[in-house]
């Protein structure tokens, strides 16, 4: 346990932010800084509310349904090798659309992924994002790239993409760094790899939505703190709990809302999202297709050596785009008229 006089003076040092090193002082006023932008990428909770309610057979999102879904963008994410910051991104974009769309259950699919890419598009390094058509064929959702294309340019007109998101991420790397700088121990700090954790799954819960993220981000330390019985790591959290102005009893009750879901998400009753394998349905001819080949070892032609020639790369190319229409075309999308209704592209904030 850190009981080492260097960790209490920098504790008695954060009552005056001059008296604190140039990292530390800077990382709180970023933290203070965030803290007054936070509530413009908050869902609206009417919106959320109504989710709560909605039954599973209402023509609404129901909790449940939205849940699952942020539960597929957490393997989608792990899939594609996607950051944590795109997932905790993609989450806000979802929860903050439908809180303001009436939503059908059919159009969610198209909705979740939409968002993923987004979120891709501004956190990942364009090398790193899949093409389009293939993140609709591992998702084995029934809409198509342009369906996809329609959707993103409606969310974009509906939220505000221009600024970046405050997230409970965005705290909670803030709240480790500070952590980490007022402490020696470092072997009591929990990695932030595992905090991330701890916070993607607290997402796949619709409740956690209504919770501001400064103070979600600092209910997960506070209960990791906990768990570890670390006093000075609580003195800490006490200490940025103060400077930042949050409310005791906010911060206790989410703090008991995240110890009980991770409880619950470290039973081995809980599927978790980051474990799931992905399922295909395949039609029977298929089956028994691969049935048949499942023994059979085809021959790999010889690969050429030296480069590509033009018309090869052009050949290749073409075969792509036919790869794609092969892909995305789908019954319950084009096939069946327009995949959103008119009124769907005029809802908006009121």
């Amino acid at each position: 346990m850190c009981t080492n006089s260097s960790c209490s003076k920098r504790l008695a040092r954060m009552q005056d932010l001059q008296d604190l090193d140039n990292e530390t002082c800077w990382l709180v006023k970023e933290l203070k800084s965030y803290i007054a932008q936070e509530a413009d990428f908050l869902p609206r909770e009417t919106g959320l509310n109504i989710m709560e309610s909605a039954a599973e057979n209402h023509n609404g999102v129901s909790a449940k349904c939205r849940n699952a879904k942020v539960e597929d963008l957490w393997s989608l994410t792990s899939f594609f090798g996607f950051s944590t910051q795109t997932f905790v991104l993609a989450v806000n974009l979802l929860d903050r659309f439908l809180a303001i769309m009436k939503v059908q259950p059919k159009h969610l699919p198209c909705i979740g992924v939409s968002c993923l890419h987004i979120a891709a598009k501004m956190v990942e390094d364009e090398c790193n994002i899949s093409p389009t058509h293939e993140l609709i064929r591992i998702s084995q959702s029934k809409f198509t790239v342009s369906d996809l294309s329609r959707m993103e340019k409606i969310i974009s007109g509906k939220l505000n993409l221009e600024l970046k998101a405050v997230t409970a991420l965005t705290f909670l790397h803030l709240y480790h760094a500070v952590i980490v700088s007022l402490t020696s121990e470092r072997g009591e700090i929990p990695s932030i790899g595992r905090l991330e954790a701890q916070l993607k799954a607290c997402l796949c819960q619709l409740i956690f939505s209504k919770a501001k993220p400064s103070v979600l981000a600092l209910s997960v330390i506070t209960q990791e703190f906990d768990a570890l019985q670390s006093l000075a790591m609580l003195e800490i959290v006490q200490e940025l709990k103060r400077h930042l102005k949050i409310v005791d009893s906010e911060l206790l009750y989410w703090r008991g809302l995240v110890a009980k879901c991770m409880t619950e998400y470290s039973s081995g009753e809980c599927n978790k999202p980051d474990n799931k394998k992905l399922v295909w349905i395949v039609s029977r001819r298929t089956a028994q297709n691969l049935h048949a080949n499942h023994f059979s070892v085809p021959e790999l032609p010889t690969i050429p050596e030296g480069s590509w020639g033009e018309s090869e790369s052009e050949d290749s190319c073409e075969d792509m785009s036919c790869e794609e229409d092969s892909l995305c075309g789908s019954p319950g999308s084009d096939a069946e008229g327009a995949f959103f209704p008119s009124e769907f592209c005029n809802q908006g904030r009121k």
